[in-house]
């Protein structure tokens, strides 16, 4: 029986996973990540980029350069007028009232760019598996409605896969943690690059039922680099009078750099920000160097974090459970690698969080796990998944 993939589509990074004697295996793709940048550009010579090579000239070619693409699948162009106003690449209205992307002298459709980052995957899955890959399943946020998720299906199928199943994102989590085997309920914390999510799960003979969900769909690790690359700049235009954000190249590093530094503070208490060259004025040219303390940057993300607390409360609520009925929590997505996030969470649910599977593998590890059960590699597995919204 051929092999069945298990698919992360995220908003800022997509996972492929697949089940190799009866584990989830992350695949890593041609450039050595497991991670892969949902991102697709078009350059000047009409050449298509797709994952961390697209990534690293989206400052310079704002235009061409399509992120974020999931926000927009499934969607009509009138209900999507603020998400517009937050990307630089030119949305257009369908004939049929659908959203279309204008991007390297082509229209295309949210489905088909989405289709350009699995067709990556499965080609990343095939290289890894060293065979022909033709179905997957993929995941999807609990809240996405029927047009959302028949998106992802079109997306799955433009890029020559069949998709077997469409699963919630937090169910994949909860499947990879092994959560399905137990009678509990389960809140999963999914703080990615793009999203926060928020949802409570119950779990009993095999059937997963999501009782609430909640989030903010703008509140994501990118709002965390966001932050110190305000306070990079602001620093730096102190010392030196040049405001950094108007200069493309200046920005696409004040970015990286600002990604690594967020990165860096999980694991240590200060890092240090060195970008030689980073612009240059009458005098010559200026080298940025600066020290950014752990707790300089909780201080600078503490209200972007306090944005979670209020989607975990009504979550609770609209479940009816207060925090002491939660049996286990799963973090899931980067962004909760950040210590004080963890702590918040705590804090909110009173015990600790679940670790052991990567926060960024978690869900393409339950897909996969799900892939396995329908390839029959995998037995007395949930089959069932229920969002009654």
């Amino acid at each position: 029986m051929s092999k069945v993939i298990g698919i992360d589509l995220g908003t800022t990074n997509s996972v492929v996973s697949v089940m190799e004697a009866g584990e989830p295996v992350v695949v890593t793709n041609p450039e050595g990540n497991r991670l892969t940048p949902s991102i697709v550009a078009f350059t000047k010579t009409g050449e298509r980029l797709v994952g961390q090579v697209a990534k690293r000239q989206a400052v310079t070619n704002p235009e061409n350069t399509l992120f974020s693409i999931k926000r927009f699948m499934g969607r009509k162009y009138d209900e999507v007028k603020e998400e517009m106003k937050m990307v630089p690449y030119e949305l257009v209205k369908a004939a049929n009232g659908d959203v279309r992307v204008n991007a390297g002298d082509k229209e295309l459709s949210p489905p088909e760019i989405a289709a350009m980052i699995l067709q990556k995957l499965k080609e990343a899955a095939e290289q890894h598996l060293g065979q022909a890959v033709e179905q997957a399943v993929i995941t999807v946020p609990a809240y996405f409605n029927d047009a959302q998720r028949q998106a992802t299906k079109d997306a799955g199928q433009i890029a020559g896969l069949e998709v077997l199943r469409i699963v919630n994102e937090p169910t994949a989590a909860a499947l990879a943690y092994g959560l399905d085997k137990t009678n509990e309920t389960i809140a999963v914390y999914d703080f990615g690059g793009g999203t926060f999510d928020i949802s409570i799960l119950e779990v009993g003979e095999g059937v997963v039922e999501v009782k609430a969900t909640n989030g903010d769909t703008h509140l994501g690790g990118d709002n965390l680099d966001q932050s110190i690359m305000d306070w990079i700049a602001d620093e730096f235009q102190k010392g030196e009078g040049i405001d950094l954000r108007k200069d493309r190249m200046a920005l696409q590093r004040l970015k990286e750099a600002a990604e690594k530094a967020k990165m860096e503070l999980s694991t240590v208490v200060e890092t240090e920000i060195n970008l030689p060259f980073v612009t240059a004025d009458q005098s010559g040219p200026k080298h940025l160097v600066m020290k950014l303390s752990r707790s300089r940057f909780e201080q600078l993300v503490e209200d972007l974090l306090q944005r979670t607390v209020g989607p975990v409360t009504k979550a609770l609520a609209d479940a009816q459970l207060s925090p002491s009925d939660i049996d286990e929590v799963v973090m899931v997505g980067g962004s909760t690698r950040v210590p004080r996030v963890q702590a918040i969470v705590k804090e909110l649910f009173g015990k600790e969080p679940h670790k052991g599977v990567n926060p960024d593998e978690v869900v393409a590890s339950g897909a996969a796990l799900q892939a396995g059960v329908l390839a029959g590699e995998v037995k007395d597995l949930l089959l069932l998944d229920v969002t009654p919204l």
